[in-house]
């Protein structure tokens, strides 16, 4: 997996704008796309993709988002990505997404994400 994936991902929990701006910078190009089933449209650039994760962090306080698998190939990172937290019943909960990444360099230029993982439940 590239770091540029992780480093991402570990954005989303975090409540300050500056410092999930900083990880975002750190891990994604300036032109930086981003799509998933909440998007009605592209995502497009930094500081539009900070406030899109700022209401992850926003609408889900406490919760983690973190890379559990991932495989790459051909400049194309397939993450697993499990969110977790406090559900709204006072127990844990987890949740999957599958993201396709594409990148330039160390950096990503696109995220498609997918609620789940495509398998059967």
């Amino acid at each position: 997996m590239s770091d540029s994936v992780a480093v991402f991902f570990s954005a989303w929990q975090l409540d300050s704008a500056d410092a999930r701006l900083e990880k975002i910078k750190s891990s994604v190009t300036a032109n930086v796309r981003y799509d998933d089933p909440r998007t009605p449209q592209t995502v497009e650039g930094i500081d539009a993709l900070n406030d899109y994760v700022g209401m992850f962090s926003a609408n889900a306080p406490g919760w983690t988002a973190k890379v559990v698998q991932s495989s790459s190939t051909a400049g194309m990172t397939r993450a697993t990505v499990a969110f977790g937290g406090m559900g709204p019943d006072g127990k844990e909960m987890e949740q999957l997404g599958q993201y396709f990444v594409e990148t330039e360099g160390d950096l990503i230029s696109r995220i498609v994400g997918f609620v789940g993982t495509g398998t059967p439940e």
